[in-house]
């Protein structure tokens, strides 16, 4: 991959991605495989006037054999060093991207519920902290192929060939174009912006996503307070950005244990190093009550257990079978890339900020209208070439907003 692209490629992620602002810090989260891309995002991101910009490496081989060593309690244990750097945070929030691309296998084999018990413990502790900087940062999901990532995505093809084809997908679908990837977003998200105005329009208690596989699945919404929202956000200071690179979504909150029905997955789900594959979810009262998988159900299982609310959903989202990246006819086993193919649902933590005036409601008013809260927040893909989703009003007005896979609207 030529230089001058990847710097194309960073520059996007500094500028449209997390937008940074002069005098603020940037944390880079990465894998240990990508130092040179690194090395140029953090010098975009000083270039807009970034303070300093910190690295936070991982590799995940290293977090395989934490978990099949060290001991529950120990890798439960938030330390007290923890703490102080997430208050810090807290009160001084810095940007932060997280570029991710690890191996999707990575983690395959460890014990499931251990993770789960782990994520749970942890996000027990650090919640309380972290959830009060919700929507006062910018922060941005993008990806760099790793060798691991790229063979499972293309396992015939020579290694170098496998890296350099998905570099070229990827790139494709975060609409990187030299000189012109800036205004290629801006424009982008003036679509999305559209999309979400017109559902916005109306105040829908429901939709129903329905598939010829079997998919037919009933989710409630939040009248009167919930919203749509899709491509760019703006922090409560003012600051717009773009959480993921790419992104094809409009999403919004469902409501808490309001789920009625059945889907199937069109797409694996990579959690957490894992695959899962060929699965199903059935809902009802709200809950998932039972599921099924050809591969990778303990980690379904571990999953849906990790606590009450990880049963439950926290995101619907509507994006069309006919968007760049299910136009490559690639899996890529990557949630960012596989979510932005076609519709999906999110099991776990709901969004705040598609509420209309969550600024001045507190986490538990939010969670008394509905907005699930779970130490999680794990999408999975649904949409199919046939998907109808049809939303129903506060009225009873049935209005038809996807139809054959696509916006009907």
């Amino acid at each position: 991959m030529k230089k001058s692209t990847l710097r194309e490629y960073a520059h996007l992620i500094a500028v449209s991605g997390v937008n940074v602002q002069k005098g603020q810090s940037v944390i880079i989260r990465c894998d240990v495989s990508c130092p040179e891309f690194v090395e140029m995002l953090a010098e975009e991101c000083y270039k807009l006037g970034a303070a300093e910009v910190e690295a936070e490496w991982s590799f995940l081989p290293l977090t395989k054999l934490a978990y099949e060593y060290r001991s529950e309690e120990s890798l439960s244990t938030v330390k007290a060093w923890e703490l102080e750097r997430e208050r810090y945070r807290t009160e001084n929030p810095p940007v932060i991207i997280s570029v991710k691309g690890g191996d999707p296998d990575g983690l395959k084999g460890i014990d499931e519920g251990k993770q789960s018990r782990v994520i749970k413990a942890r996000y027990g502790v650090l919640a309380p902290i972290t959830e009060a900087r919700d929507n006062r940062y910018q922060w941005c999901v993008c990806v760099v192929p790793t060798e691991g990532w790229a063979k499972k995505v293309f396992p015939a093809l020579a290694l170098g060939d496998a890296v350099s084809l998905l570099w070229d997908a990827i790139l494709k679908c975060a609409r990187v174009e030299t000189g012109k990837s800036v205004e290629n977003w801006k424009q982008h998200d003036a679509v999305l912006l559209e999309k979400c105005e017109k559902l916005n329009r109306y105040n829908f208690v429901s939709m129903r996503y329905t598939s010829s596989n079997g998919t037919d699945l009933t989710v409630g919404l939040i009248p009167d307070r919930g919203s749509f929202q899709g491509g760019g956000c703006t922090t409560l200071d003012g600051v717009f950005y773009n959480p993921n690179i790419p992104t094809e979504e409009v999403f919004t909150t469902p409501k808490a244990g309001v789920a009625e029905g059945i889907v199937y997955a069109t797409k694996p789900l990579s959690y957490n190093g894992s695959l899962v594959e060929d699965f199903f979810i059935r809902f009802a009262g709200g809950k998932a009550v039972e599921w099924g998988a050809k591969k990778g159900k303990e980690v379904l299982d571990g999953l849906i257990r990790t606590d009450e609310g990880s049963a439950m959903l926290g995101e619907c989202a509507l994006v069309p079978f006919d968007s760049p990246v299910n136009r490559t006819g690639l899996v890529f086993f990557n949630t960012l890339y596989d979510e932005n193919a076609c519709c999906h649902v999110a099991l776990g933590r709901g969004y705040t900020d598609t509420i209309r005036g969550f600024a001045e409601l507190s986490r538990e008013e939010m969670h008394a209208l509905g907005v699930n809260s779970s130490s999680v927040h794990v999408d999975f893909m649904i949409g199919a070439e046939d998907t109808s989703v049809t939303a129903t009003t506060v009225d009873g007005e049935e209005i038809v907003v996807f139809r054959n896979g696509t916006w009907a609207i």
